[in-house]
């Protein structure tokens, strides 16, 4: 689908990276490798569309996904990564 009038291609589906980062900001954030790996398979898929935040683990969501397009060598010009400046990180 297309992201207003923007020509821009979007998944009806955008995967939340919250759950991805580092196991020391919460204990239910799953670990890198394993978030990488999860973040292929939904861009297998067709999912396109990642969301995440400076917040999420501290920043080490947009790291992952960061890691993630690099090493599974995923089409940049064909996603879209949507982040959110929230809040001091420590």
């Amino acid at each position: 689908m297309h992201l207003g009038k923007s020509g821009l291609k979007v998944s009806r589906i955008i995967l939340g990276c919250m759950t991805y980062g580092d196991l020391k900001w919460q204990g239910w954030v799953l670990a890198e490798e394993e978030s990488m790996e999860r973040i292929k398979h939904a861009y297998d898929l067709g999912i396109n569309a990642f969301d995440t935040a400076n917040i999420y683990s501290n920043g080490a969501s947009e790291i992952i996904v960061g890691k993630a397009i690099k090493k599974y060598n995923l089409p940049r010009d064909e996603i879209v990564v949507m982040t959110k400046c929230l809040g001091v990180l420590n």
